[in-house]
């Protein structure tokens, strides 16, 4: 075979992803509250951006004059309380600024689950071996109070018998909340019906036999077994529901709590629907002038080159908030616009969507249109709910009408609340019924919607 080196000229087409443009694409798809921290770090690594203070409110005048408050009957307090003895109050002062914020403004730190355990543990007469021992088993607890672990491994991690840590783990088991420290489902459930102040009778030998059976809703199966009556193993199971299963969640979740902040807002003014891009929390940016007039002092030098590298980066970063806001804003008023009689009647007139119907309506690619609702919410007087929210498959109805999942869930969930619940409705019946209202889906479509909304079967929802 022959090697030969030559020359050969072809066109090609490519993509070639600018940083600027990868920085577009990237601060298209942040949320509200990531484009505020990504714009307060910018601030820092880059000197030419600056806060644009150009638009703040008037300050107040320092001076007021308040008239002043002719009181009747004035007490002083503080000689009462001299002549009857007592010392007046000095540590505590009380507040006179009415524009300060009250004291219940200020949140205090929610004490975690092993936090609420241990303050239970310090009031316990034990020995040291034994609150050690406590903490050890506390520590081992999961987010729902019960304890991982066999006791053989615990006792060999931490230097003591089986049967101290069962001695010690009884002891935490009479804790609040009731049922934490159990080592599974069942321990759980009996330690609530043991706290509980009347219990049903049928409930203790329904849980240690029949747990499986509850969860089936085999009311006749137990009835027969345990020789009770139906309407008793009925009412028992009814009970059990009531308890708690996860006991440790009630404590320690302050901290996992996350805030949503609209991205996009929409408003209902004189019968129509103005949307808002949320950007109260996000700076204005400006480029300083000062850097600016830097440049054309000594173009060559090694600062003129910096800055101007920085005010080019400046420049396309204020290009690109500006082309997300305007791209979120015409992505929300074309949704809120296809969505119309979602926004005026509910939830069951949501319509079925694409991002190609949307892509097309504004003239983007359907990339565009993913990213500028990606991880963004929208208030509407509806409630709160993601972009992706109006983003739904569905149907057809006998009309050639659209209608959406959201919509057939709605009007599955209206159906099964009103059923009566001796008798519940089952998916072929439910198909029935949608087929009246003019809503055409499959029986196994009816049982996939009922499952996607934690709903169980008719033969676990029926109750004697």
């Amino acid at each position: 075979m022959r090697m030969s080196y030559h020359l050969k000229l072809e066109q090609t087409q490519k993509l070639v992803m600018t940083p600027e443009l990868q920085q577009a694409i990237t601060l298209l798809q942040y949320s509200a509250l990531e484009l505020q921290t990504y714009v307060q770090n910018q601030l820092l690594e880059n000197p030419v951006l600056e806060i644009d203070e150009s638009e703040d409110t008037e300050k107040k005048t320092d001076e007021s004059v308040e008239e002043p408050v002719q009181e009747k009957d004035s007490i002083d307090w503080e000689e009462y309380l001299k002549d009857e003895g007592m010392e007046p109050m000095t540590s505590f002062t009380i507040r006179q600024n009415e524009d300060a914020p009250g004291f219940d403004y200020y949140l205090s730190n929610e004490p975690t689950l092993q936090e609420h355990l241990l303050f239970q543990l310090g009031l316990c007469s034990l020995t040291p071996t034994e609150k050690h021992i406590g903490e050890f088993i506390i520590g081992n607890l999961d987010q729902h109070g019960y304890l991982k672990g066999d006791f053989k491994e615990l006792a060999m991690l931490i230097g003591a018998e089986p049967r101290e840590i069962l001695g010690v783990l009884e002891v935490i088991q009479k804790f609040d909340p009731v049922g934490v420290g159990a080592r599974d489902l069942q321990e759980c459930l009996l330690l609530q019906i043991q706290e509980h102040n009347s219990p049903h009778p049928l409930a203790k030998p329904i849980v240690r036999t029949h747990l499986a059976d509850v969860a089936d809703n085999k009311i006749k199966k137990i009835a027969s077994e345990l020789r009770a009556g139906a309407t008793d193993v009925q009412a028992a199971v009814d009970f059990i529901r009531t308890l708690d299963p996860k006991p440790g969640r009630l404590a320690g979740d302050v901290g996992d709590v996350r805030y949503v902040v609209p991205d996009v807002v929409v408003e209902k003014v004189d019968g129509e629907y103005v949307v808002i891009v949320n950007e109260q929390n996000i700076p204005r940016l400006a480029v300083n002038p000062y850097y600016r007039s830097l440049l054309g002092k000594d173009s060559e030098s090694v600062t003129s080159t910096f800055i101007k590298t920085r005010l080019d980066s400046a420049l396309w970063l204020l290009k690109s908030i500006e082309q997300r806001r305007i791209t979120v804003y015409r992505v929300t008023e074309c949704i809120t616009r296809i969505q119309r009689d979602f926004f005026d009647q509910g939830i069951k007139h949501l319509r079925p969507m694409t991002l190609r119907q949307i892509a097309d309506e504004i003239g983007v690619h359907e990339s565009t249109v993913s990213r500028a609702t990606s991880n963004k919410f929208v208030q509407t007087p509806r409630g709160l709910f993601p972009l992706k929210f109006f983003f739904a498959s569905g149907v057809d109805d006998y009309h050639g009408t659209a209608v959406s999942s959201e919509s057939i869930k709605c009007h599955l969930k209206e159906l099964i609340e009103a059923e009566n619940v001796q008798r519940p409705l089952s998916d072929q019946k439910l198909m029935e019924l949608l087929s009246k209202r003019g809503i055409v889906v499959s029986r196994r479509t009816v049982a996939k919607y009922r499952e996607e909304m934690s709903i169980p079967s008719s033969n676990k929802r029926k109750r004697l």
